[in-house]
């Protein structure tokens, strides 16, 4: 019976440590992607050389309320990456309205998430969302109503809030 149960504990510690490998070879692969091929105004890095927690850098897309801004952002993979999607924070306070606190509302980070996206093409969502907010799914209710009603008076708190914080 012990026999039999060590036999079980040993696999299960072996496809522990595959999946491990797996992940931090999917990982590696993903940051090289990202230093050989950066993406316009992106940037990502690892937080203590942890494979599994990463910082990323975004910047302004041009044109836009959000332009002069730098967000940080963090970015944790779970262990069931890529089955899962990684989850990513805004460390920079921002005002948009898919974006609140540590939620944003993407739908690819959600229900839409698939194992063949990378990280490149998460931040390259937020950036886009960046460009082009929803408002019809917010979860910041004051930006949605502003961004919907009176774009001026949204654009200037979005300058405010990069005045405050992004500096």
């Amino acid at each position: 019976m012990c026999y039999v149960r060590l036999k079980i504990f040993i696999k299960t510690i072996y496809i522990l440590i595959l999946i491990i490998l797996m992940l931090a070879r999917r990982l590696t692969k993903e940051l090289k992607e990202l230093t050989e091929n950066p993406i316009n105004n992106c940037s990502a890095s690892l937080i203590n050389d942890d494979i599994t927690k990463w910082n990323a850098t975004i910047i302004g897309p041009e044109g836009t309320p959000y332009e002069g801004g730098v967000f940080k952002l963090q970015i944790v993979f779970p262990p069931t990456y890529p089955i899962n999607p990684p989850q990513v924070y805004f460390k920079t306070k921002i005002f948009h309205c898919n974006i609140n606190g540590d939620s944003i509302c993407l739908d690819i980070l959600k229900y839409n998430w698939s194992p063949v996206l990378s990280i490149s093409k998460v931040l390259i969502s937020i950036c886009s969302l960046l460009n082009d907010p929803n408002p019809d799914s917010p979860l910041n209710g004051l930006a949605g109503e502003l961004y919907r009603n009176n774009r001026e008076e949204y654009n200037r708190e979005v300058k405010k809030y990069i005045r405050l914080y992004c500096k």
